[in-house]
């Protein structure tokens, strides 16, 4: 995502530790502290100027959200979004989502959501998609037993790498949707990109993937 550079953005960041986790391994295992309850917590990675998180924190009050978004002058968009809406379940990381493990304790996670990912379409460049097999074990150690990644792209090469990664992998496709917006789905919340895509006709493809039932006697992969 081009943005142009904001360079009052990591100062007003900071500043906002109402909505801004600065030191996001500082609660690794205390997100529920933080929030204040003890509601199920749903990541999303990559949320750039943070429609689709706010939205959903809006939606669902009984679900606490946290944004990941590395490019600070996208990020501070977000926070923009959450100042303005005013929910206490929504809180913001200024870092990279490649680290998620650093940031949450095993299980802590409900839910992954991966919306518009970077597709990386050369493949030499396999290894740095967010569906890489690599990022898929960091998900599963933060997720519940059977914790469920959701997935949202329009590049139809990135969907199809997904899809085999996660059946790799040994999870289960619960549900997917090759053309969204004429499905029948519901409750739909639209990132930035995906309003765009939309509305010049792209195809919109999505997944609901969940990890296999978590037991003593699983082997690592």
């Amino acid at each position: 995502m081009r943005v142009r550079n904001k360079p009052w953005a990591a100062e007003k960041l900071a500043e906002s530790t109402q909505y801004v986790v600065m030191e996001p391994a500082d609660w690794k295992g205390k997100w529920q502290e933080r929030f204040g309850n003890e509601q199920p917590i749903h990541v999303e990675i990559g949320s750039g100027k943070g429609q689709f998180i706010v939205e959903m924190a809006r939606m669902h009050p009984e679900v606490n959200y946290i944004g990941i978004e590395r490019q600070t002058s996208v990020a501070v968009m977000t926070l923009d979004k959450m100042i303005e809406s005013g929910l206490k379940n929504v809180q913001l990381l200024n870092t990279d989502g490649e680290n998620v493990a650093d940031f949450f304790a095993e299980g802590e996670v409900a839910r992954v959501y991966l919306n518009f990912s970077d597709p990386w379409p050369k493949s030499k460049h396999d290894k740095r998609r967010l569906t890489y097999k690599k990022f898929l074990r960091n998900y599963e150690q933060i997720l519940v037993s059977g914790g469920e990644i959701h997935f949202k792209t329009d590049n139809q090469g990135l969907f199809e790498y997904s899809l085999a990664s996660f059946s790799q992998y040994g999870m289960t496709l619960k549900q997917v949707w090759l053309d969204l917006h004429k499905s029948d789905f519901e409750g739909n919340i639209m990132t930035e990109y995906e309003a765009k895509f939309s509305s010049r006709g792209d195809r919109i493809y999505r997944v609901e993937a969940a990890f296999p039932k978590k037991t003593t006697a699983d082997p690592e992969k």
